[in-house]
């Protein structure tokens, strides 16, 4: 463990940042629910006086149809676009280039993004950096995005990122092998669509990892210690929604109701960990992503029962009330057995949904480095229930390693 005056310098540190947090100005984008929303959101762009948008989205996503009534309303609205197709999961530094210079080209002044959290994601880099021009790394860290971005609106097509409420925008730099994030509160989307009818394709093994990533942001912000009431109330919402309904989309992705509840799931967990932080799991998952490419929802699901083993000893009580609301566990038992019970849920549905229990990528010569990122990115940014060392958290790590 930490010295014991690091881990209070740490807690005095986090405790401001909570302070400061609580009374940043957050404006939240004006949302549109339910079958059809997404149009709706298409409608308002046009009122809003946009003529020419790049649409971001990807190549899967066209090649499926989902914008088709998109596009068509797009045209009824007599709002030019052009598409640009090429994020990919982890959008890296040179597809958000290439998204730029498409919407420089074309010239223009409104970017609607359509799809997970990789395409929303670039959408508000291309956007930032079509306000700020500098280069994209450039823009990545804390309020570094001093000119905003284009107007953005989103569509999320995947119940888990949230990144239709979050101030944040993760970014692959491959030259250098990381994972960046830029964090602003002009991050935020202007306005945004949860239409589980857009989400009723997608494919079994997606809906259970992107469904898992929005447990993990419920569940890091519920025990964030930068936790708040406004906070605690959506992500409590969240966990519920996914405990009900995450296995229903999954086993049937057709179920509307199932696809529009995990959407708002997504959605309020987004809101949840945009405010009180999340914590080790993403600083692991993060660096699963960058040097292996593993889908952050995946890699959510894989670390998060490791993490909460961990950090059970000092949020024992908040995941007790997560399991209490969620009818995990016997009745009457203690904390400690609720919470115990709650891990094992996790886990329980980690297996039904075919998630692995360890990362097939990860190699033993890289859990140092896996560490070490994790450490740096939790330090100053996520008030993470209990701090990990280099060795404990290498130690944790070392669970995830494949056996043969």
């Amino acid at each position: 463990m930490l010295h014991a005056l690091e881990v209070f310098a740490l807690r005095i540190y986090m405790a401001i940042f909570k302070v400061v947090t609580a009374l940043m100005p957050f404006k939240w984008p004006r949302m549109f629910e339910g079958t059809g929303s997404s149009l709706d959101l298409v409608r308002h762009m046009a009122d809003e006086g946009h003529r020419n948008v790049l649409l971001v989205t990807d190549a899967v996503l066209v090649k499926l149809g989902v914008l088709e009534k998109m596009k068509a309303e797009l045209e009824t609205q007599g709002v030019k676009y052009v598409i640009y197709d090429g994020v990919e999961p982890n959008p890296t530094v040179e597809q958000i280039e290439a998204g730029y210079r498409m919407l420089k080209e074309n010239g223009c002044q409104a970017i609607l993004a359509v799809g997970g959290g990789s395409p929303i994601d670039a959408a508000k880099m291309i956007g930032a950096r079509a306000k700020n021009n500098k280069p994209v790394v450039k823009l990545t860290g804390l309020l570094r995005v001093h000119k905003g971005m284009l107007p953005l609106y989103a569509v999320p097509t995947t119940a888990g990122t949230g990144s239709e409420v979050t101030i944040a925008a993760v970014v692959s730099d491959t030259a250098n092998k990381r994972k960046v994030a830029a964090m602003d509160l002009r991050l935020l989307p202007k306005a945004a669509a949860l239409d589980g009818a857009l989400m009723t394709g997608l494919p079994a093994h997606i809906t259970a990892a992107t469904g898992m990533d929005a447990l993990t942001h419920a569940v890091e912000s519920f025990v964030s210690r930068n936790a708040m009431k406004k906070t605690d109330e959506k992500a409590l919402e969240a966990t519920q929604l996914v405990m009900k309904y995450l296995e229903t989309a999954v086993a049937d992705g057709g179920n509307l109701e199932a696809r529009q509840k995990m959407a708002r799931a997504s959605h309020l967990a987004g809101i949840a960990f945009t405010q009180a932080g999340v914590g080790y799991v993403h600083g692991i998952a993060h660096k699963f992503g960058a040097l292996y490419h593993t889908p952050h929802g995946l890699a959510n699901a894989i670390v998060m029962p490791h993490v909460l083993d961990f950090s059970l000893p000092n949020c024992a009580d908040r995941l007790a009330i997560l399991a209490r609301a969620c009818g995990i566990g016997e009745k009457g038992a203690d904390d400690v057995h609720l919470a115990r019970a709650f891990i094992a849920r996790i886990r329980e549905m980690n297996a039904k949904f075919g998630i692995p229990t360890q990362l097939a990528a990860l190699k033993a010569a890289d859990i140092p480095e896996v560490a070490k990122s994790a450490i740096a990115e939790a330090r100053f940014t996520y008030a993470v229930p209990r701090y990990m060392s280099q060795p404990v958290a290498e130690a944790v790590i070392k669970n995830l390693l494949p056996t043969n």
